[in-house]
């Protein structure tokens, strides 16, 4: 559709398309948006929808995820998070701790990563696990306290949901929605993140081709929300040095076959401390659009994922690359005070 298209010129299209036998899923961007088709292309070539108001042009779609197709959409994305960019012309530092476990100990570590850089704090409130055992969040309780830390540092919330049934409670406090790697084909979950209003950041799943990323948020992209983001976050290989292999080549194919931003997550694939600023850098240079990264002011007590959680020199080496590194690929610090456009 046009940029300044109406509802009304929009549901004329989708009324006409339904007459003709047809599905209309109605997605609706930050800038523009778009109508897909599912049905008889024959059919919809007797419609004649150019000619329709506001109607800005008719594409044929040949990859199995249309909404988020780079033939469908040429222009990159930029997804806009309370005002915080994710997109080609930024670079995007998320940080904070992998779980929620205390509020002085998330106040502290989205102190320390405001300090590195950090536009968004990431923040688990709800944890699944490969052990039932261990630690899984505090649930609403969580949340809570990161809606307090972001009144206090001004950071807007990134946390994950791993429930349908949760994605109105979760909507309710955080800023974004991530969608975790267990949980990029739950296709229940995907289609209620994309029904919830708030961006989404879709981890790609430790065994998942590329292909079946991009048709996970295709799920997203037909509920009628295109602020998805993209995170590589290693996938599962033969390699057992590393906690995952960091699939670096995914963020330039990803971005040749997809408009959406492209994030990655050094702390889960590398698993190790001494790993996430190496694998910084290189998501810097290969063209990511952010990363998003484990930090804790007390990794040793953590009770998740404290090996991999960044703190005092290793936080410090985070924080001079991500400053001294996007300038070199044509990209500028995202920070808050970038207006998304209306």
């Amino acid at each position: 559709m046009s940029p300044g298209a109406s509802d009304k010129e929009i549901a004329g299209v989708v009324a006409l398309v339904e007459q003709s036998g047809g599905e209309a899923f109605v997605s609706r961007g930050v800038s523009r948006t778009i109508v897909g088709l599912v049905g008889d292309i024959e059919a919809f070539q007797g419609l004649n929808l150019r000619a329709m108001p506001g109607v800005a042009d008719v594409i044929r779609v040949s990859a199995p995820y249309k909404l988020v197709s780079r033939i469908h959409h040429p222009q990159m994305s930029t997804v806009y998070v309370a005002g915080v960019p994710i997109g080609p012309d930024t670079f995007t530092l998320i940080a904070g701790p992998c779980a929620v476990e205390t509020p002085q100990q998330t106040l502290e570590a989205a102190e320390m990563a405001k300090a590195a850089g950090a536009t968004l704090l990431r923040g688990g409130a709800y944890k699944p696990r490969t052990s039932p055992y261990a630690f899984q969040g505090l649930g609403e309780a969580g949340l809570k306290i990161l809606a307090d830390v972001r009144e206090a540092t001004g950071l807007p919330v990134v946390t994950e949901v791993v429930d349908a049934h949760d994605v109105d409670l979760v909507a309710g406090y955080a800023d974004m929605l991530q969608v975790g790697t267990r949980n990029m084909q739950n296709f229940g979950l995907l289609q209620a993140v994309g029904q919830s209003g708030k961006p989404v950041m879709l981890k790609r799943g430790m065994q998942a081709t590329i292909e079946e990323w991009l048709m996970a948020a295709e799920y997203i992209a037909q509920r009628g929300n295109l602020d998805i983001v993209l995170c590589e976050r290693g996938i599962r290989t033969f390699e057992t040095a590393t906690r995952n292999t960091l699939d670096v080549s995914s963020v330039p194919v990803s971005h040749d076959l997809s408009h959406l931003p492209v994030m990655v997550d050094p702390s889960h694939s590398g698993g190790r401390r001494d790993l996430v600023v190496p694998l910084s850098r290189a998501a810097i240079a290969v063209g990511a659009d952010g990363i998003i990264v484990d930090v804790h002011p007390h990794p040793e007590q953590a009770l998740c994922d404290g090996p991999q959680a960044l703190v005092d020199d290793d936080l410090r080496a985070l924080a001079a690359a991500v400053r001294q590194l996007p300038p070199l690929m044509g990209r500028r610090p995202a920070t808050a005070a970038t207006p998304a456009p209306r």
